[in-house]
């Protein structure tokens, strides 16, 4: 990874900032909506205790019997199609009893179904009535209540049995319709508002299965509607804004008052679709999928109701109804005297909130964002100029010293003051040193080949002045192995001295134009006896290969290549010598290719500089070898712009020489 991408990397920890920023908005708005909850509660708690200072007609502390304002007109028939709109809030006293309670201006309907596979009929009037299926009503008004008995032997209209004295008050007739199937029966009927009981008792009786339900004396339950009268004291007493709802110990709606602020919002007010977005993902993702309560219901049983029917005040918040509002819902029990009689609950829609929070939260975004953008930018500015002060040292540091013995060239950087500095510095010491030991290295043959011709000569004059001396013969051994030391010695002098004539005459050649092709095949040719009993093998170019530069370097570079091929391929080995022309038209590449043991990886980089060597039992033996061919061949590649490089192949290695050609001179005026 790049300097550069790693200082934007860095500039991406800057995005903490906004991260932290909207930890501290969504705190913010978690302490106004607190703050908010607590008012509410605390208006809830006084409307409460104001409900009980004026003496409203609160709910008892026990479970009733609700009644619903009837929808549509009710036909007494015996069939629940009539009851289908009011099915949802069916009341079930027992499993597989459900009781439905409606009134209009004039009559109190009641529809009963209970499922009874088995049928055990009887008519109302016979007395063998209490043993067959049946239902027993129980009518109180005040102190006073009458029993009723509500059986038939067959679907169609019944007349209930009175089962006591007549009460004033309460009706003296009950009829109604009984209609059944195969696995229920259902009793439709209704009463005269004026003679409506205030407390209803419900009683079942499976004669096949007595105990099935409570077939005891029932006991009787208030009946609850929606009380005109306590609504209008609700809605005097709710705050503006506020809708007020008074809910019964099991969940029914008794009074409701006030109403949801319903101005519509401002085109200032108004949040778009992406503020919204912003407010349900990041501010408050839990009001994205709550609604508000619903209106108009004649019960409530979300959780937060329970719980405050259950005694303890809660409050909650809901998406609002509009797009961009909230609803704050606080439920509170009633309490009289230690009993909960019901629930206060409590609604207020509110647009401020998102409204300053989004704008809060996307403020803090926008100044995020470009402070980010600016550090990124300030970051990625100063890693590119860092970069390209690493990119100048670098290359610098790559030209300093070249492969044809040009001086080392300056660093730059050396005069900054910073950490780069310091190490232009630290290079520069370093590549001084390094060139001073490379030209010394350069020179070491050449100077050894001077030095050593003189002490040579003393011992060849030395031996010869021997020879003519009156020497023991067990001294002969020794004098001859001394001559072939000596002559030994005197190869490798006359080799430096080769290497040392070869740099100054590729330092001076003149090039010219020739077919490279003509030189390769000539020398593959020479080579020929020479290789013998090894296989030669050439694929040169039959097309002419025209380049500018010196015949006679190339050719002793590939002598050079042949003789390294030749130490180290076995005597059944094979040589492979061949010639390319370039793909672009320009120069061409020559390859000796040999079979033998392959390359160290260590030794790759290394291979053709001046002095190295990796000759060991190949090497063919009385010949002295100071690692100077290779380094030749190098020297001649570029002179000619090009370059020599060797690597492992399947069954032997490969050493391939590019050559482009030596530059054209001007001729001077």
């Amino acid at each position: 990874m790049t300097l550069r991408r790693k200082l934007l990397l860095v500039a991406l920890s800057t995005l903490a900032l906004p991260w932290a920023g909207w930890l501290y908005v969504r705190q913010m708005e978690q302490l106004l909506r607190r703050s908010q909850e607590q008012a509410l509660l605390a208006t809830a708690f006084a409307l409460s205790r104001g409900l009980v200072a004026v003496g409203a007609n609160l709910p008892q502390p026990v479970h009733g019997w609700y009644v619903q304002n009837a929808r549509q007109p009710i036909v007494v028939d015996g069939y629940g199609d009539d009851w289908a709109s009011l099915s949802p809030w069916v009341q079930q006293p027992w499993p597989g009893v459900r009781v439905q309670l409606a009134q209009d201006a004039a009559w109190l309907y009641m529809h009963i179904e209970v499922n009874d596979a088995t049928q055990t009929r009887a008519d109302a009037q016979d007395s063998e009535a209490e043993d067959a299926d049946h239902i027993e009503l129980i009518l109180a008004r005040g102190a006073s209540q009458r029993r009723f008995l509500i059986a038939s032997a067959a679907p169609g209209s019944f007349q209930a049995r009175p089962l006591d004295d007549r009460v004033p008050g309460l009706p003296d007739l009950i009829a109604g319709q009984w209609q059944e199937d195969a696995g229920s029966y259902r009793i439709e009927l209704r009463l005269p508002r004026a003679q409506a009981p205030d407390h209803l008792g419900v009683a079942v009786f499976d004669a096949d299965a007595p105990t099935r339900f409570d077939s005891g004396r029932p006991d009787t339950r208030p009946l609850y509607s929606l009380s005109p009268a306590l609504s209008n004291d609700l809605t005097q007493l709710a705050p503006t804004g506020v809708r007020v709802r008074l809910l019964s110990a099991d969940g029914w709606v008794l009074a409701a008052g006030g109403a949801l602020s319903a101005d519509a919002p401002t085109r200032e007010d108004r949040m778009a679709w992406f503020d919204n977005l912003v407010f349900n993902l990041l501010i408050a993702p839990a009001l994205a999928h709550t609604s508000a309560l619903p209106v108009n219901v004649p019960r409530l049983q979300a959780p937060d109701v329970q719980r405050a029917l259950a005694g303890r005040a809660t409050a909650g918040w809901r998406a609002g109804p509009t797009s961009g509002s909230v609803v704050l819902t606080v439920a509170v029990p009633l309490d009289t005297h230690g009993e909960t009689r019901g629930a206060l609950v409590l609604e207020q829609s509110s647009r401020a909130l998102p409204l300053l929070t989004n704008r809060a939260l996307l403020g803090l975004m926008l100044a995020s964002v470009a402070g980010l953008l600016i550090a990124g930018a300030l970051l990625f500015a100063f890693a590119t100029w860092l970069s390209l002060r690493i990119g100048r040292l670098r290359d610098a540091a790559e030209r300093a010293q070249r492969r044809d013995g040009a001086p080392i060239v300056a660093l730059p950087l050396v005069e900054d003051s910073d950490e780069l500095g310091d190490l232009a510095r630290s290079l520069s010491r370093l590549l001084d040193a390094i060139g001073t030991y490379t030209e010394y290295l350069r020179t070491l043959a050449s100077k050894l080949s001077h030095e050593l011709n003189t002490p040579l000569a003393i011992v060849k004059s030395s031996l010869d002045n021997l020879e003519h001396a009156d020497l023991p013969a067990h001294a002969q051994p020794y004098l001859a192995r001394a001559r072939d030391g000596a002559a030994r010695l005197g190869t490798i002098v006359r080799a430096m001295s080769e290497a040392s004539r070869m740099e100054r005459a590729i330092a001076s050649a003149e090039g010219e134009d020739f077919d490279l092709a003509q030189v390769v095949r000539g020398c593959a040719e020479a080579y020929r006896p020479l290789a013998a009993p090894r296989r030669l093998e050439c694929a040169i170019t039959t097309q002419s290969v025209p380049l500018h530069g010196a015949p006679e370097l190339i050719a002793q570079a590939l002598d050079k290549l042949f003789d390294n091929a030749l130490s180290f391929a076995p005597e059944q080995g094979w040589i492979r010598i061949a010639l390319d022309a370039a793909e672009d038209g320009e120069g061409a590449r020559i390859t000796v290719t040999n079979s033998g043991p392959r390359l160290p990886e260590a030794m790759s980089g290394r291979l053709f500089d001046s002095l190295v060597s990796v000759r060991g039992g190949g090497t063919r033996v009385g010949v002295p070898h100071l690692g100077l061919g290779l380094y030749v061949v190098r020297l001649v590649a570029e002179l000619h712009q090009g370059k020599v490089e060797a690597q492992n192949i399947e069954g032997g290695v490969a050493f391939m020489m590019q050559l482009r050609g030596m530059p054209r001179r001007r001729l001077a005026r």
